[in-house]
């Protein structure tokens, strides 16, 4: 434990290649937001041209354009190839080098083994190199950006056999493209190597009497997440693997045949493959992938939520099997991304239903985090804050799922701005803020020293009301029926008639920009600001049993739990809350 005596490591052993489960938490934190940032910048570069089309972008236009440019032309407007390649990394970076890495690599990596009483992961070196590997992943995705033709710009999907064929102009290798399978790979292979070392060490590292249904509910979501990680990645590994071949070696996985380009057939591809192929197995990994953003939001929902209104979770056991039976039905209803395809009416008939049904068990969570509210006393914190705007904007985003989830209503919204404003709801307004909540509430375990209310407060309002600025239009735009992936919609009648939306949205995405200035400094203000004890929020799961920050080692003495997770308001009890590691509360 943190009382053994240790070499002095060197500063790159401590602090570079640690093979500390807090370090390399921080590690996947800090390289996601910088990543997260990026991402964010590349759609607001984007919202112009779509509030704007073909005019200037203001100061980046100038900097950034010329003849040369893949990008931006030299009068300073976005090109269409340029929209299209930054339409494709931000979707890829927001979702694979961001919320990812920070829901499941930072928070998962430093507060899981807390929470279970451990005193690091299972195999620390293997959690190292899932952490270097994503890193070589993400270096390679933003290198793309930098060669011959641009980065990727086939989409966030990489649908062959425009793929198969695309940014074929530039290196023989170092294009787009190619780059982006080869990142993908990186990444995949990451989250593989993270997946098999959190369930191993939640099954077995757990302190003394935690029992798994003593494990607060964020452990139960990252043990969820970890399998859903390790069971749909493979798949799309490996079609990353065979479209890479089609793309250096000419194979014919997902290339029909007689496919004709510019008025060519192209003859170099022997033909046979089915694009399908490439959807099935894309979407086998991407349906599962939104439970891997989703579920350890909640997790940081329900242990901010019952902190803030000391009393336990309603439905604790009810929590934890709705997630596993989330988790389970997130494999069979990948294929209602596809109903566009043709592939027959038994189909889609089997995955309308378990659409459907995978809508209960989101439901049942949501309700029992609702409930837990009543008679609460609520303390509204900057953490409960992000964490209640949570309940409602995840509400929106899976109840404008169901039209989706149905044949006849989404073959007209397919591919329009209302799945946009679908996903976004589930991911920006609610995931991203769980994320700040989780990032508010464990800064004081992670420092030592709190964040700023004021400023807190000042991120929180004024992000809340720009991303339903930025989302809630595109659901009206969607109705519609105005494509998401049109360059300039000015050009068609029926995109020039709701421009008025679309130009909301853009005003919404600068102002959400602006309004992560107070976090960025409250970020770092707040690293050498007012010192906390070890347990500022007066909580009861383990993590706040350890030193803030905590050492080596995590806990001078391995702790014993007595109790459930969130014991607060315990009649008869001293306190409010009962630690779980203290015998007699």
């Amino acid at each position: 434990m943190s009382g053994d005596h240790h070499p002095e490591l060197s500063f790159w052993r401590k602090y570079i290649f640690s093979i500390d489960h807090k370090v390399i938490g921080v590690q996947y934190a800090v390289t996601a937001l910088v990543f997260l940032m990026v991402g964010f910048s590349l759609i607001m570069i984007m919202r112009y041209q779509m509030a704007y089309p073909g005019q200037s972008i203001p100061v980046l236009g100038n900097l950034l354009g010329s003849d040369e440019s893949a990008y931006i032309a030299a009068d300073g407007s976005m090109l269409p190839e340029g929209y299209n390649a930054f339409g494709a990394m931000h979707g890829t970076i927001m979702i694979f080098l961001g919320v990812v890495p920070l829901a499941v690599g930072g928070f998962g990596n430093y507060v899981m083994p807390l929470q279970i009483g451990a005193p690091d992961m299972s195999f620390p070196r293997l959690n190292m190199a899932s952490y270097w590997v994503f890193f070589v992943g993400g270096v390679i995705m933003l290198a793309s950006f930098f060669v011959t033709g641009g980065s990727a710009n086939s989409g966030w999907t990489s649908y062959p056999p425009l793929s198969d064929i695309a940014n074929e102009g530039g290196h023989y290798f170092w294009n787009g493209q190619t780059m982006w399978l080869l990142g993908m790979v990186f990444l995949i292979t990451s989250s593989l190597l993270g997946s098999i070392n959190f369930i191993v060490t939640i099954i077995h590292l757990r302190a003394p009497g935690l029992t798994f249904f003593r494990l607060p509910f964020f452990v139960w979501a990252q043990f969820i997440t970890a399998f859903l990680l390790l069971l749909a990645f493979p798949p799309l590994e490996a079609a990353g693997v065979l479209q890479l071949m089609d793309r250096l070696f000419d194979t014919s996985f997902f290339m029909p045949s007689g496919l004709i380009v510019g008025g060519q057939i192209l003859d170099q591809y022997s033909g046979g493959g089915n694009p399908l192929l490439w959807q099935h197995l894309f979407w086998f990994l991407a349906h599962p992938e939104v439970y891997v953003l989703i579920l350890p939001a909640m997790g940081i929902v329900g242990d901010v939520i019952a902190n803030n209104i000391r009393k336990p979770l309603w439905g604790y056991n009810t929590l934890v099997y709705s997630s596993i039976f989330l988790g389970f039905m997130s494999f069979v209803v990948w294929a209602h991304h596809m109903f566009i395809t043709g592939m027959g009416t038994t189909l889609s008939a089997f995955f309308a239903a378990t659409t459907m049904i995978i809508s209960v068990p989101s439901v049942i969570i949501l309700t029992c985090f609702l409930i837990s509210l009543w008679g609460g006393a609520i303390r509204y914190t900057v953490p409960m804050l992000f964490a209640l705007s949570f309940l409602p904007m995840f509400a929106i985003g899976g109840l404008t799922g169901l039209p989706l989830g149905l044949p006849a209503s989404d073959i007209f919204l397919h591919d329009t701005y209302y799945v946009i404003g679908h996903f976004h709801y589930v991911v920006a307004p609610g995931t991203v803020m769980a994320l700040f909540a989780g990032i508010y509430y464990w800064f004081p375990k992670v420092t030592g020293r709190s964040m700023s209310k004021t400023l807190g407060l000042l991120h929180f309002w004024p992000s809340f009301i720009c991303m339903n600025a930025v989302f809630m239009p595109m659901f009206f735009v969607g109705l519609a029926g105005v494509s998401r992936r049109l360059w300039s919609q000015e050009e068609y009648e029926l995109g020039a008639l709701t421009m008025g939306w679309v130009r909301m949205s853009s005003w919404g995405a600068w102002g959400l920009g602006v309004a992560q200035i107070p976090f960025i400094i409250n970020f770092f203000i707040s690293i050498r600001g007012k010192k906390v004890d070890q347990n500022p929020w007066q909580a009861t799961t383990l993590e706040w049993a350890a030193p803030s920050p905590p050492p080596h080692g995590n806990f001078e003495v391995t702790p014993v739990v007595h109790r459930g997770p969130y014991e607060y308001s315990v009649p008869g009890h001293k306190n409010d809350f009962s630690p779980q590691h203290i015998s007699e509360a």
